[in-house]
């Protein structure tokens, strides 16, 4: 069997290349450093055995949010702290919250990324909203008090330091009680109010140099699914849009996003891969909802459509040279397929055993040789761990002719793994 967690035509790693990423969760862009030849040192909150499979090394830090340095996210300095001198580190998501972080690591290590003063421009909705107006697009209009606003839920309460949808609700009396309740000493809100903006939902990746925009493509953002048992507004996938015919609506949405990246990187001086949340609503209209000001977890699907090598992208615009220049500049071709991924929760509390990894990876062979050697199952568990109610449990990918086949694979893909996780904790799945 070929090896579950390496991708296909995986490059030799260079141990004259280190590098090290941190982050929540580093999977997809610690793998397309490895394929790339980097050697990967890395630590997140996970390390699961796709990160342990193609390190240097890896580790993980505790999720317990503390006050101080002590506590996630900061233990991700002391992570760091414990690799040895790399060409350069990087940082995935949500270490765009934390831009004291970024720029105390970065006082000790070369940093291939935006640095703190970058972050805390594109991370303030106001100056996020700017930039959209000087692109000229549209932004939702948004607060940083709930003062006279509606509660009938047609405004968002959305965490200022958030990261893939988790807590955000809409704005009803039961929402602004608790919230009262939680603020009732007088304690600044960490939170913005934002106008709920209905629409097709789409993510635009970018690869920004110094004053260069590059648009690598786009994809359907799978929010609140429930065959991923994911929350609400909570981010479970996305598929690449594929191939299109021009068209002037088309043209429209992508020039427009030229621009904005443009701004981007002329204005604001972002470098890297960059992601931004959108919606396209019933009239056209191209709302900015939120940029993410490093590599996204949507991103490593246009890897695998031969868009680009997004680790060496990544750090290439950054200023870093390319190790293999893998992918690098290979243009999507009307052939590739479209593929899709989706994050499966935990609908229960489930402990992970090694029959459990084996059910799962048994199942995936198949899958992964249909998809031409990319592995169809990521993020996979430890064994000896239990996965909390509501937390994720693997990543599965599928690709298609169109969006719609894609995605009717990857949810038969998903009911099969979450019918192997209700059979360890001898229930079946609660649909």
């Amino acid at each position: 069997m070929q090896h579950p967690h390496t991708p296909a035509e995986s490059t030799p790693c260079a141990p004259d290349r280190p590098l090290v990423i941190l982050g929540a969760s580093v999977r997809a862009l610690a793998v397309s450093a490895h394929r790339a030849g980097w050697a990967v040192h890395a630590a997140d909150l996970f390390c699961d055995l796709d990160v342990l499979a193609i390190s240097t090394k890896a580790v993980s830090v505790a999720d317990d949010h503390g006050d101080d340095e002590g506590g996630y996210p900061w233990s991700l300095r002391a992570a760091a702290a414990s690799f040895p001198p790399t060409v350069a580190w990087c940082y995935t998501g949500a270490l765009e919250n934390h831009p004291d972080l970024v720029d105390a690591i970065a006082s000790t290590r070369s940093l291939a990324g935006n640095p703190g003063a970058v972050l805390r421009k594109l991370r303030d909705p106001l100056q996020a909203a700017a930039a959209a107006a000087a692109a000229g697009l549209a932004f939702p209009e948004t607060h940083l008090t709930p003062v006279g606003l509606p509660l009938d839920g047609s405004f968002l309460i959305k965490p200022l330091a958030g990261a893939g949808g988790r807590g955000i609700h809409r704005w009803t009396p039961e929402v602004a009680s608790d919230h009262r309740r939680r603020h009732a000493h007088g304690l600044p809100s960490t939170h913005a109010w934002q106008r709920f903006e209905t629409g097709v939902a789409l993510s635009a990746a970018y690869c920004l140099t110094h004053g260069t925009a590059r648009l690598l493509g786009l994809s359907r953002q799978l929010i609140g699914e429930p065959w991923c048992h994911a929350g609400r507004f909570a981010w479970c996938g996305a598929v690449t849009l594929g191939p299109r015919p021009a068209s002037p609506e088309y043209d429209r949405l992508t020039t427009g996003l030229q621009r904005f990246g443009d701004v981007l990187s002329s204005q604001f001086h972002a470098v890297g891969l960059v992601g931004v949340d959108l919606v396209v609503d019933a009239a056209g209209r191209l709302v900015v909802i939120e940029i993410n000001p490093r590599p996204t977890a949507s991103m490593e699907l246009f890897e695998r459509s031969g868009v680009c090598s997004i680790a060496d992208s990544h750090l290439s615009a950054c200023g870093f040279s390319s190790s293999t220049g893998l992918l690098a500049s290979q243009p999507p071709t009307q052939a590739a397929p479209v593929w899709a991924k989706a994050v499966l929760f935990a609908e229960q509390a489930t402990p992970v055993s090694p029959p459990l990894i084996d059910a799962m990876l048994l199942e995936a062979k198949a899958w992964t040789e249909a998809d031409g050697g990319w592995p169809a199952l990521a993020d996979i568990p430890r064994p000896g761990q239990t996965l909390p109610a509501g937390g994720p449990a693997v990543t599965l990918f599928a690709a298609g002719r169109t969006a719609d086949d894609a995605i009717a694979e990857l949810r038969g893909r998903v009911a099969r793994v979450d019918a192997l996780l209700a059979a360890t904790r001898g229930t079946p799945p609660i649909r």
